[in-house]
């Protein structure tokens, strides 16, 4: 059974961090492209990052330079790491396995096809 399951959302203040984790289960998450999306309220879900199969990595203009993604083979678990958080990075985060091994440089949401149920950031 394939899922995905994201942890270590919580509330921090502007300036803050938090990492967050995507457990994989049911395949090796590493021979996917997987991705991090944030869905605040009232607005579209958007894409946060993405990490290739390969380790490359793409990130939204919104979260360069204080946004790490990044993946344990060893745990099947893939992380985001944020740093110098604001109000406006206040969310629900998900993780999603993409169908290929790489993602793109501005993949449509359409090709993830496992989605995780999210976390809650909140940036106060």
């Amino acid at each position: 059974h394939v899922q995905l399951v994201e942890s270590g959302g919580g509330t921090v203040q502007a300036g803050g961090s938090l990492r967050l984790s995507c457990a994989a289960s049911g395949y090796t998450a590493s021979s996917y492209c997987m991705g991090w999306f944030r869905q605040a309220p009232g607005k579209e879900r958007e894409g946060v990052a993405t990490i290739d199969s390969d380790g490359s990595t793409s990130y939204a203009d919104s979260v360069k330079g204080r946004f790490t993604v990044s993946e344990d083979n060893a745990k099947n678990t893939l992380y985001l790491q944020m740093h110098s958080l604001k109000p406006d990075d206040s969310a629900m985060y998900y993780c999603a396995r993409g169908l290929y091994s790489s993602c793109g440089a501005t993949p449509s949401i359409s090709i993830f096809d496992v989605w995780g149920p999210g976390t809650q950031v909140t940036v106060s």
